[in-house]
């Protein structure tokens, strides 16, 4: 089993716009992140609806490896996933329930990386993060989520 942490949060409210940073954003049931482009519609794969659309998480690990190894230079909030982890096995969590802090998870699918990413960002991220682009999970029990809040898988 693992215990992670909760390194950092991002939300646009635009599809298409750079993710800012946030200390703590509420989780809401249903929708996904207060504000962000997917829970007021306004992404742009909102058109693709269901709970897979509601929070996207990555692991600040591989953000690390892909600047390690990767000759290709891509910050947290250029991976244009919602939440960032560190000590979380993401891809272990794909149909199982979790909890950061308050809020309660259920992760879905993974997230692999789209051309669109590539096209916001720089040549080179989409392959970077080929197989590692996270997890696309949806919100069963909201919340408000902070900086620091631990990760863990719930049981049963």
């Amino acid at each position: 089993m693992f215990v992670g942490r909760l390194v950092g949060i991002y939300t646009t409210r635009e599809a298409a716009k750079p993710l800012e940073p946030h200390t703590e954003v509420r989780a809401i049931e249903g929708a996904g992140l207060e504000s962000d482009r997917y829970a007021t519609g306004s992404g742009t794969y909102s058109d693709r609806v269901g709970p897979h659309r509601e929070v996207t998480l990555i692991e600040r690990e591989v953000i690390a490896s892909v600047n390690g190894e990767s000759g290709v230079e891509l910050g947290e909030h250029e991976s244009r996933r919602n939440l960032v982890t560190e000590g979380v096995p993401l891809l272990h969590l794909e149909g199982r329930t979790f909890r950061i802090g308050e809020v309660v998870l259920r992760g879905i699918k993974s997230c692999p990386p789209c051309a669109h990413l590539e096209q916001l960002t720089r040549p080179g991220v989409r392959a970077a993060l080929m197989n590692r682009g996270g997890l696309r999970a949806e919100v069963v029990q909201g919340g408000m989520l902070r900086i620091g809040d631990e990760i863990a898988a719930m049981t049963g």
